[in-house]
């Protein structure tokens, strides 16, 4: 299939390791010019693209910041992917979650994609892109020890078939990827959420991992590779799937079971 992305220009936010450094290698790899954001860079990123810019987008005026760079380099942006996020497991439970933490869950899952879709939307509109949110299947799947995380993300979903909505018709498309328990730093590193949780349930941390997918009711019996979801991304970056809008895509190995 050709997807006819020579040429095309990209930001890609949170896109140092896992989902978004794949999405970054994978757009990169069609000919696209990607400019990509994180708070820390990596070697493999490095290796993908030169335009790199580190920032914190939990700051407001980091948004802007951004997109004004980013225009700079590219002279326009035809793809936005919003993929900062992340969460600790909250294994203490609802009351020990205070106004601060729940305030940094939104700024990082959800207020960051507002803000840089917010500056980059007027040249997306102007060159009838494209914006891909990356969701979570914890925006339909509530869990408790991801109780702020879950309403972040879920405010993500509802944020993007809103504006789907009202920029539809100008020919700016966005649609939302919401991928299951996928082989990144969250679940292998020692410090990510997996973590906290395999130490709260008193199991060995890889031992853990591994039964994610069973104790989650995933009918493939492993994770989603990073890969997986830079290829949903790419696809609808490309316009192959051109009438596609307002739409969620999930890739969770068959957790969810609802129709």
């Amino acid at each position: 299939m050709k997807l006819e992305l020579e040429g095309k220009t990209a930001l890609v936010t949170g896109a140092s390791r896992g989902i978004g450094l794949a999405i970054v290698q994978a757009l990169a790899a069609e000919g696209v010019q990607v400019a990509a954001c994180a708070r820390t860079t990596s070697t493999p990123l490095s290796e993908a693209t030169p335009l790199i810019r580190q920032l914190d987008l939990t700051t407001p005026a980091r948004a802007v910041e951004l997109v004004d760079w980013a225009l700079g380099e590219l002279g326009g942006i035809d793809v936005l992917v919003n993929n900062v996020g992340g969460s600790p497991a909250r294994t203490d439970g609802f009351l020990a979650i205070d106004d601060d933490e729940w305030q940094q869950a939104f700024e990082l899952n959800f207020f960051s994609a507002v803000r840089t879709t917010r500056a980059a939307l007027p040249s997306l509109l102007e060159r009838r892109g494209s914006i891909i949110n990356i969701g979570s299947v914890n925006s339909r799947l509530p869990l408790p020890r991801l109780i702020d995380y879950s309403a972040a993300k879920a405010a993500l979903s509802s944020f993007g078939k809103s504006l789907a909505e009202e920029v539809g018709e100008a020919g700016v498309r966005v649609n939302t990827i919401s991928p299951g328990p996928t082989r990144t730093a969250v679940w292998t590193s020692t410090d990510g959420m997996a973590s906290g949780l395999s130490r709260s349930a008193g199991v060995d941390h890889e031992e853990f991992v591994a039964q994610v997918p069973a104790m989650t009711g995933m009918n493939t019996g492993r994770l989603a590779e990073p890969e997986e979801i830079a290829a949903l991304a790419v696809l609808l970056a490309s316009g192959r799937v051109g009438n596609m809008n307002g739409s969620e895509l999930v890739l969770d190995g068959g957790m969810l079971k609802q129709l």
